[in-house]
């Protein structure tokens, strides 16, 4: 809510300072608005179109699905985090107790796994899922060479973060796009108003105040909108991207030698500060996990 409440008080500062500046409603509304729907169509409509040009159909899909996400920065909570990390001690206490063969049917069919039944917010992240069964089927096949498994990890999670980027890559650079588009509009404003000059110094002074609504529009837009919208993305695919570096750290660190406790209180220290949750919290976390495997036996 805080985005939307900030958007909202972008409209209401440009336009509350202009008013403060000795500008008058009769302007906004006999100029701005009047000029906006056709100079807003040659801006927004020219920028939406380039942006489909020059991006995948993927790509448009997955920066819609981000917009959806706009009142949630965060892709996941410190409940999340604690869940993954009781998960991830709960898995590393198995392989220490009877071995990573014991593991194999949770990680070929983690979808009937007991072991991650338990925990609904990992498994509905189908993705890392998958990643961390990856890996721990490559662990289980005896490839357990901590330096081998973090370059294949890095390389993986650099893939993951190159294609979580895209969406904020191509708002960004239609931000920064829109500014010059707002010149477009403003020189067809200028060129309309050339074709009228004959007209009384009145009619000409508002069609070239319509014609600067066209500058106006598409750095207000870039710059007020578009461009947070795209930090805002980026932001989120970020997060994204912690919940996997999370996993990594916490099973390099097992390879290392580390115990199971030890390995989640590094991926702990991973974690981002708002989400990140204290010692205590975690080794609640893996005592309750710990309890529900008992009781699920």
């Amino acid at each position: 809510m805080i985005k939307i409440g900030a958007l909202v008080a972008v409209l209401f500062c440009t336009f509350g300072g202009f008013l403060l500046a000795g500008g008058s409603v009769e302007i906004i509304t006999h100029v701005i608005l009047h000029a906006l729907p056709g100079e807003g169509l040659t801006i927004m409509g020219v920028a939406v179109c380039a942006f489909l040009i020059a991006n995948s159909p993927h790509v448009v899909k997955e920066t819609l699905h981000y917009l959806k996400l706009m009142t949630k920065p965060e892709a996941h909570s410190k409940e999340d985090y604690l869940e993954l990390l009781g998960m991830l001690y709960l898995i590393f206490r198995t392989s220490k107790q009877k071995g990573w063969l014991a593991l194999e049917a949770h990680i070929e069919n983690p979808e009937e796994s007991d072991i991650f039944k338990q925990f609904p917010s990992f498994t509905a992240n189908h993705h890392a899922q998958t990643f961390l069964c990856d890996y721990l089927r490559i662990i289980s096949l005896g490839n357990d060479n901590p330096i081998t498994l973090e370059a294949l990890m890095d390389q993986e999670i650099d893939t993951i973060s190159t294609e979580k980027r895209h969406p904020g890559h191509a708002v960004q650079t239609m931000a920064d796009g829109i500014p010059a588009l707002g010149i477009v509009a403003a020189v067809l404003g200028v060129i309309k108003t050339m074709g009228s000059i004959s007209e009384p110094p009145e009619v000409l002074g508002s069609m070239i105040g319509g014609a600067l609504v066209g500058t106006f529009l598409g750095v207000w837009v870039a710059y007020g909108f578009v461009g947070p919208l795209a930090g805002a993305i980026n932001s989120r695919a970020e997060s994204e991207i912690k919940y996997y570096v999370c996993i990594k750290v916490a099973v390099l660190a097992l390879l290392q030698g580390c115990a199971p406790q030890v390995a989640v209180e590094f991926a702990r220290k991973t974690l981002h500060h708002e989400v990140q949750p204290t010692f205590l919290e975690v080794e609640e976390a893996t005592n309750k996990a710990t309890s529900g495997a008992t009781a699920a036996k």
